[in-house]
């Protein structure tokens, strides 16, 4: 039984490890994901890795070429700046949807996922800090019951991620917690022009974090998940 839990669960921990690789630039934008090499590392089978470079795909946090392979995203500042327009757009109306919507449980689910992200800040883990905050976005989207928001909106988050893991200049989750939760007290209190306007500074805050003339390096596949190996030595 828990041989088959394992099977079940490998294209998950395949996603998790390389949409964290990507957020932590472990992977940089524009590495090539070799499924061979992907497959020696994390010990699982070439169809589960490609079923896991498929779901990344679908996030647009990496790109499959025909007769080239995968690789890791790297849209130019020119797309980054309207991936973040874009998600600047959309989560407005978010918020003011959910203002009407929000009821208790909604309000719990969120606050534990501000501190599930604001656990991973204080361990120092800021892929698994981005990946939270991206949740939380994503619920507030799902509060709001409009379901091309939330398809819009998922891919959005994780070019966002992608999009500060290539361009942020430091200091992009200091604030999170306070953010969120200063916008979840809006929502919760069905405050429309508070909940926009701490919406619109939030992500404004992202774009300002962003310096679009960096250039991230190439990075090697065993080098990036050589982690893997000490844990499974230890």
């Amino acid at each position: 039984m828990a041989s088959s839990t394992a099977n079940e669960n490998a294209p998950m921990d395949a996603y998790r490890q390389l949409f964290d690789g990507i957020l932590s630039q472990r992977l940089a934008p524009g590495t090539k994901l070799n499924e061979v090499e992907l497959t020696q590392l994390f010990s699982v089978s070439r169809t589960l890795i490609r079923q896991a470079l498929q779901r990344l795909q679908l996030e647009q946090v990496v790109e499959i070429h025909k007769n080239r392979g995968a690789f890791v995203a790297a849209p130019s500042p020119d797309v980054a700046e309207q991936i973040l327009f874009a998600r600047h757009t959309i989560e407005l109306a978010v918020v003011k949807l959910a203002c009407h919507r929000c009821k208790l449980t909604d309000v719990l689910k969120l606050q534990y996922m501000i501190d599930l992200e604001q656990s991973a800040i204080n361990q120092g883990d800021m892929a698994t800090a981005l990946r939270r905050s991206g949740e939380f976005h994503l619920q507030l989207a799902i509060v709001a019951g409009n379901q091309p928001f939330v398809h819009a909106l998922r891919g959005l988050i994780s070019q966002t991620s992608l999009i500060i893991t290539m361009y942020n200049h430091g200091g992009g989750n200091a604030c999170a917690r306070d953010e969120h939760s200063q916008l979840l007290e809006a929502v919760k209190q069905g405050d429309e022009e508070q909940s926009q306007k701490l919406m619109a500074h939030h992500l404004g805050h992202i774009a300002a974090g962003c310096d679009f003339t960096q250039s991230p390096q190439m990075a090697n596949l065993k080098g990036a998940f050589a982690h893997l190996g000490q844990v499974q030595q230890a």
